[in-house]
């Protein structure tokens, strides 16, 4: 176990809080991805990650060997990458602010406590799944830090939930929150951050020189093709986004949905973060570059997108290069996180349910692996 989640684990979860009988208790689990706290802790990261079965689709041994070769053969270049942004990821701690901020939306709720868990690092299911019992919530809320879902984010963080829920005998009711992708305060706060940025740019090129990228994380096209959600759910982010920003005098806005952090050899969905960027240069065009699929800053947006695409940009002759923050703690998406937890406390099963649709489906019947109704 990391040392610096030991260290944190106690004051963070309120483990030392009276068991109260006069107020119902809920939980929230917010999930993330997780990011390596040190530089020793890269390589058992990746190790984590390629053994996840949404992530390399291989046998157990395979996958077992798989793993470990290529977190061998990633740590060095991954650790170069982490020592840009001072030697570790700030997701955990960035996650522990955005429960604390929801915590905090939803005081008038009884005792509200909200269990940031990660996937491929501390804190991990297993523990969160005991710190949530020794809370002993009567209502536990599932709610991925995920806006979009895909079987290799939201579905694989809480199937690994469900393991470890089982493990620990937690028996409170259970609700999940599969997806929000359009959800208002998500939308919101996407478009209160990009506004600024967007003036700033069209003052400096003109307002017919700029063109605005809407980068999401990207999948390999077989993903997608297994009727995976995620693309049609970040196209349906940026539409809702540029709708939202149309409504804000941005009117016939120049811009286009991409992907970024394509690794390995197989065919990923389009088009790349950085083709886009170069075609940007030779339009002439000045970039602001929002970030739809991350809520939290990590090394694929102080790096790829803050050094590694800014390089990039300058070379393909782009003048002005911003990038928008994510949402983080922004109040419109605290809010609509808070809302779209009291929603789920008054469903009536424990199905999973998009939060951004009143809890109806989203997705079309077409995408079979859409997480509407059982996720894991």
């Amino acid at each position: 176990m990391s040392a610096g989640w030991r260290k944190c684990c106690a004051a963070d979860y309120g483990l030392g809080l009276g068991n109260s009988t006069d107020m119902s208790r809920t939980a929230v689990i917010l999930f993330n991805l997780g990011g390596p706290d040190n530089l020793v802790a890269v390589k058992p990261f990746l190790r984590n990650l390629f053994s996840d079965p949404a992530i390399i689709a291989a046998p157990a041994p395979i996958r077992w060997f798989l793993a470990r070769w290529i977190s061998f053969r990633r740590a060095r270049h991954a650790r170069a990458i982490y020592e840009k942004i001072g030697g570790s990821s700030p997701i955990r701690l960035q996650t522990e602010k955005q429960a604390r901020a929801l915590e905090d939306a939803l005081a008038d709720l009884g005792e509200v406590k909200a269990f940031p868990c990660m996937r491929y690092w501390y804190p991990l299911s297993d523990q969160v799944a005991r710190a949530v019992a020794d809370f002993a919530p009567d209502d536990i809320v599932l709610l991925p830090l995920y806006p979009q879902f895909s079987t290799t984010t939201s579905q694989s963080s809480i199937a690994d939930w469900r393991r470890a829920a089982g493990a620990a005998g937690l028996r409170a009711k259970e609700r999940t929150v599969c997806c929000y992708a359009r959800d208002q305060g998500f939308v919101a706060a996407q478009a209160a951050l990009i506004a600024p940025l967007l003036r700033a740019a069209q003052t400096e090129a003109g307002e017919n020189s700029v063109r605005l990228l809407l980068s999401a994380h990207g999948l390999p096209k077989k993903v997608i093709a297994r009727g995976d959600p995620y693309q049609w759910q970040v196209e349906q982010t940026c539409a809702a986004v540029v709708a939202a920003l149309d409504a804000a005098s941005f009117s016939e806005l120049d811009w286009s949905v991409c992907y970024q952090s394509r690794v390995g050899p197989l065919e990923w969905i389009g088009p790349a973060t950085e083709d886009e960027i170069t075609r940007a240069g030779a339009d002439g065009k000045a970039v602001v570059l929002a970030p739809v699929a991350f809520v939290s800053e990590h090394s694929e947006t102080l790096v790829e997108l803050d050094i590694d695409y800014r390089h990039l940009a300058k070379g393909a002759g782009v003048g002005h290069y911003a990038r928008v923050p994510t949402v983080g703690t922004h109040r419109e998406f605290i809010a609509g996180l808070a809302a779209m937890t009291r929603q789920a406390l008054v469903w009536g099963d424990n199905a999973a349910r998009c939060g951004d649709n009143d809890g109806h489906r989203c997705c079309g019947e077409d995408f079979a692996a859409c997480g509407y109704g059982s996720v894991g």
